[in-house]
């Protein structure tokens, strides 16, 4: 099931990776802090990172932001601004999550 799909701008990169307000991702209880989403990540090729990131994410704000963990996927994955993430619901090789990264160019 998809969750969102988001261009990315350079806020997301920076500072964390805010869900679109009409995202699908239903939390699994009212919680307050984090919660830890396993996730697996590829690109739009099919190629995977080495494991399953866990992103932590944060209601903090008032918006749920991919905080901890969405860094590091930016990161590895080469992701700059204009760039697409898919994230989906899909309990695969552990993971809960996954995400599909493509890249603008």
């Amino acid at each position: 099931m998809e969750i969102f799909t988001k261009q990315l701008t350079p806020v997301d990169l920076e500072r964390g990776l805010v869900l679109p307000r009409d995202s699908n991702l239903e939390h699994p209880q009212p919680f307050h802090g984090t919660i830890e989403l396993s996730t697996i990540v590829e690109s739009s090729a099919g190629t995977r990172l080495p494991d399953p990131v866990t992103i932590h994410c944060s209601t903090r704000s008032g918006r749920l932001v991919f905080t901890r963990g969405w860094h590091d996927i930016a990161r590895d994955a080469g992701l700059k601004s204009g760039d697409t993430v898919t994230f989906y619901q899909e309990v695969n090789g552990g993971a809960q999550y996954k995400m599909t990264v493509r890249n603008a160019g």
